[in-house]
């Protein structure tokens, strides 16, 4: 039983650092991109994934600079589905 009590605990303390991550990253800023932009990335936190389609569509990559500052660096590419066939 105290096994079970310590398992949902842990379950529920994990589930709340994961919430109060999310608030934090949802309170950052979208800076766009310009170019020759000198970037201070020290870790690549997430990547949007590129969709599938044939078209210039919006990126995001979230990262940590040198001094530990989260920012969100949105930038434009082509999506994945064209192809010269």
């Amino acid at each position: 039983m105290k096994l079970l009590l310590v398992l949902f605990l842990g379950c529920l303390g994990s589930v709340a650092m994961a919430d109060d991550q999310f608030a934090q990253t949802a309170q950052i800023p979208v800076e766009p991109y310009r170019y020759a932009q000198n970037l201070d990335i020290a870790r690549v936190v997430a990547v949007t994934p590129a969709p599938n389609v044939c078209d210039v569509v919006p990126m995001q990559l979230t990262y940590d600079d040198s001094k530990g500052d989260r920012h969100i660096m949105e930038y434009r590419v082509i999506g994945n589905g064209c192809s010269n066939n």
